[in-house]
């Protein structure tokens, strides 16, 4: 057994690469684990479930890659079970590149970024487009009825395979929900000294 995301990366050219470059022994180890890592687990569902945003990559029919971004509020990309994930997707410029991308070709890849703490999660995957007019539950399960989007249509991933990259070279970066969090204990602290600064000073007044 090996892990999920090696068969489907690992062909003939890039383990030749390895080979140049010195890393197929390494990677090699990938090939020969036991856990192929292709359900999620309650880290990765976690993980998941705290993204307001990611990356996807599809490919058209004349092999050119595509790489999107998608976000949203945080908890946008649910996760439906162990090999499934979804979200509603929303209305963007209207060029419908991924979808026409998904229509012709269901393999997915995606990049989950935690830029604060430096975590990356890679998500392959097979991707299929839902209508509100064929499968109305599952648009009503992925909606967010505290986010003023129009969505028009939802999209499935299965799960075929997931890798955690390592943290080098992930700047990190703050959202703004993030930079309240550490800022609002200073702000309060602040307000508190200024009160007992205002009633220090009325007290010295009133002697």
């Amino acid at each position: 057994m090996s892990r999920a995301f090696a068969d489907i990366t690992f062909t003939p050219s890039v383990k030749a690469a390895q080979e140049l470059y010195g890393s197929r022994a390494g990677n090699r180890n990938f090939e020969l684990a036991d856990d192929p890592r292709n359900e999620l687990t309650a880290a990765e569902i976690q993980f998941i479930q705290a993204r307001d945003s990611f990356y996807q990559a599809t490919v058209g029919e004349n092999g050119w890659p595509y790489v999107q971004h998608r976000g949203g509020p945080v908890g946008f990309l649910k996760v439906i079970d162990s090999r499934t994930i979804g979200f509603a997707d929303f209305r963007g410029n209207r060029q419908y590149l991924s979808v026409g991308n998904i229509n012709a070709d269901e393999r997915i890849s995606m990049f989950l970024m935690d830029y604060a703490r430096q975590r990356r999660l890679k998500l392959w995957g097979r991707a299929r487009i839902v209508h509100a007019s064929e499968q109305p539950e599952i648009i009503a399960a992925l909606a967010d009825p505290n986010y003023r989007a129009h969505i028009e249509r939802a999209i499935l991933i299965t799960i075929e395979a997931f890798d955690w990259n390592c943290p080098q070279h992930i700047t990190p970066r703050f959202s703004e929900a993030e930079i309240r969090a550490q800022v609002e204990p200073i702000l309060i602290e602040n307000e508190n000294l200024k009160a007992q600064l205002q009633m220090l000073l009325k007290n010295q007044q009133s002697i």
